[in-house]
């Protein structure tokens, strides 16, 4: 048994929907859940969508009404005159087009409200994949996964219940997948009460490792873009080195520190059942791309990892006092509180820095608390640069043209957070 893995860029228009086919009838059709994330940039048009929806904009009917005509002309190339497989899609655009016209419920946190209406941007695509699979001839069985993954009710995070979403998995999909390819949703799931929830941002790969832990399959594969794992981002490098073999600590270091190919959170549940991982190119699907597992070497060549538009934020006690326990309590406590996720950490005597995302939406609440107790000085438009196995030449490398404001080495890593003088002056 497997699971494949596909993203947005996969399924962006109706030649990716037909790549995708392919690449699933030349599997075995039988014992195959394939995962299917939102199509091309739907999500963070939703994202837009449910923005205006709460402040009641005046552009909310047409920012929906871009998302639906994206979807139909998908459907319109697959199927044609004959659109009698795809009705499901247009019960979704129903739904959504109800739930639009109601006042936002003034007693439904905005974090609830998004899982809510970002969620079908997962179950368009999906309908979509599973309508033009059977319209080919192949047996293919559409499942609900807010069915089957099972989180308490923290929106936008939802943390999985594992023991009771193995149970609904198993039970609902072990015949099931004897007969059946099934087609399911990444990135949401429900609490127990029923509401969606969402697993937080690019969570499909999140999604297919939770059911291959649960089913206990034989192997993963995502399908990307790229040829495989590489060794940095090909937006910011022109030579890059694809990596054949990962062992599951160098990939959930590399996750960790943001390579945007695997979802932090992917690693651990196959590692826990040694269930392989592999990331291949959906462009050219007979190629062996990088297989992840238990391997005894290591990474064998450095890798880069950068992440953009950062924040670094600088803590001060007022009365010149030692940054002690209880301060880094107070700090760590309203971090979680606001949702706030830490990418670098350092602290002095007297001074504690992070560096951030950037994120007005969290961090304008986060700093106002905390400056009640602490004197905040902050920078941004910064990068934020991880080097896994590094050396002196590629410390060189990436500081070109960058003024340095923070650097931390340990055996393996080093992070470095940067100003690029060629956009920002000194």
């Amino acid at each position: 048994m497997q699971v494949f893995k596909f993203g947005g860029a996969s399924v962006r228009d109706a030649h990716g929907v037909r790549t995708v086919a392919g690449i699933i009838q030349q599997q075995n059709p039988n014992q195959l859940l394939v995962v299917v994330s939102a199509m091309g940039e739907t999500t963070n048009a939703l994202e837009q969508l449910i923005g205006a929806y709460l402040r009641r904009q005046d552009n909310t009917h047409d920012l929906w009404q871009r998302i639906r005509t994206q979807h139909e002309q998908v459907i319109q190339e697959l199927a044609g005159e004959d659109q009698t497989a795809f009705g499901q899609v247009y019960d979704l655009f129903a739904e959504v087009e109800s739930l639009l016209q109601r006042e936002p419920d003034p007693y439904t946190k905005p974090d609830q409200l998004y899982d809510q209406l970002v969620s079908y941007g997962e179950l368009l695509s999906t309908r979509i994949v599973n309508a033009y699979l059977n319209q080919s001839g192949l047996d293919s069985y559409w499942v609900d996964a807010r069915r089957l993954i099972r989180t308490d009710a923290s929106y936008r995070e939802g943390k999985v219940d594992w023991k009771q979403t193995c149970e609904y998995i198993t039970d609902s999909l072990a015949e099931l997948l004897s007969t059946s390819v099934v087609i399911t949703q990444g990135f949401i799931g429900s609490t127990g009460e029923g509401n969606t929830t969402t697993l937080g941002r690019d969570g499909s790969d999140y999604t297919a490792a939770i059911f291959a832990h649960c089913l206990e399959v034989s192997g993963v594969t995502i399908w990307k873009d790229v040829p495989g794992v590489l060794n940095a981002d090909p937006k910011w490098f022109d030579e890059t080195v694809k990596i054949d073999q990962l062992t599951y600590q160098d990939a959930i270091e590399l996750a960790y520190y943001g390579a945007t190919v695997i979802h932090p959170k992917t690693i651990k549940p196959l590692q826990n059942k040694n269930i392989p991982l592999y990331v291949r190119s959906f462009l050219h699907p007979q190629n062996a791309g990088t297989v992840i597992g238990n391997f005894e070497q290591r990474l064998p060549i450095p890798s880069f990892i950068f992440k953009m538009n950062q924040t670094l934020i600088s803590f001060h006690p007022k009365d010149f006092s030692f940054i002690a326990e209880e301060n880094l309590s107070k700090i760590f406590g309203q971090f979680a509180e606001f949702g706030v996720k830490i990418n670098l950490m350092q602290n002095t005597a007297i001074s504690f820095s992070i560096a951030v995302d950037n994120r007005p939406d969290r961090l304008a609440g986060l700093l106002s608390r905390l400056q009640e107790e602490f004197r905040i000085t902050y920078n941004e438009g910064l990068e934020l640069i991880t080097i896994r196995h590094y050396d002196d030449k590629t410390i060189e490398r990436v500081l070109v043209n960058k003024k340095l404001l923070v650097e931390q080495k340990s055996r393996y890593t080093v992070q470095l957070v940067v100003k690029d003088l060629n956009t920002h002056g000194l």
